[in-house]
């Protein structure tokens, strides 16, 4: 009795695919053009989409536009009120100005109960006064 084993069939190594190198280069090429398609086909959607970006904010701004002037106007209206506050707060710093300006304020509002609430006909043309301005404002008459 033997003690080695022996195989029914012989081993033999598979055999080891040759590269074929202009096989290797058509597939990298294969590769690159099939990246290449792919960036060109980004590319022409990303430019036809900046191609036709002023048709859909001009469409945007048709559809939407009583609310964007909205908000624009509360938004002017805010920086406007803001400038007004600092231009105010400036203009007190002055240390002459302040005093002046409630003087000014003082003498208009005698001016005006002088004028028009003292007497009852001059109470009847300043009422006069604030309807044809009011007619004005809403376009009546």
């Amino acid at each position: 009795m033997s003690t080695e084993f022996e195989p029914d069939t012989v081993y033999t190594e598979p055999e080891k695919p040759v590269l074929d190198v202009e096989t290797s280069e058509s597939a990298a090429g294969a590769l690159g053009d099939e990246a290449t398609r792919q960036v060109k086909q980004a590319w022409e959607k990303v430019s036809g989409l900046l191609g036709d970006l002023p048709n859909y904010v001009t469409e945007f701004f048709k559809q939407y536009r009583r609310p964007i002037v909205t908000v624009g106007l509360i938004i002017a209206a805010i920086i406007a009120v803001k400038l007004v506050l600092a231009l105010l707060d400036a203009i007190n710093d002055f240390p002459l100005l302040a005093p002046l300006f409630e003087l000014i304020g003082l003498i208009y509002s005698g001016w005006f109960l002088y004028r028009y609430l003292l007497k009852a006909s001059n109470r009847q043309e300043l009422l006069g006064d604030i309807a044809a301005i009011r007619d004005q404002v809403l376009g009546k008459g």
